[in-house]
């Protein structure tokens, strides 16, 4: 029985600035059940739910090796509009027939924005 990703999990000391970052820059709107200790941010144009859950003492921040991924079909066009919000991005890349940029959220986690997906043969 196929079992489909639909949310990701990020531990954080830092929800409020989490919560500000994935909406201001990538469209996400937060939800929260009274009484509840997630966050849960929904994407708005669809994709992902990304869960924000207080991390523990003992947990270090940024440091799983994961990279979350928005695909856009401009990724410089992109770069510019973030940073004209507050967010820079590191240098676009040029891979086989997609762009790619690098930054970090509040919690020191990798993000990037990438074309792959508007690429011939990689799109879903």
């Amino acid at each position: 029985m196929p079992a489909p990703l639909n949310r990701i999990i990020i531990y954080t000391r830092r929800i409020p600035e989490m919560v500000t970052f994935y909406g201001e820059h990538f469209g996400y709107v937060a939800r929260q059940l009274p009484g509840d200790r997630i966050v849960e941010l929904v994407p708005v144009a669809g994709g992902i739910a990304i869960l924000l859950h207080p991390a523990a003492k003992s947990q270090k921040e940024g440091q799983a090796l994961v990279k979350l991924v928005f695909d856009v079909a401009d990724v410089a066009g992109f770069c510019r509009a973030a940073a004209a919000k507050g967010l820079n991005f590191g240098p676009v890349y040029q891979a086989d027939g997609y762009a790619f940029a690098n930054t970090k959220d509040p919690s020191n986690n990798s993000v990037s924005v990438s074309s792959r997906a508007f690429a011939v043969g990689y799109g879903a």
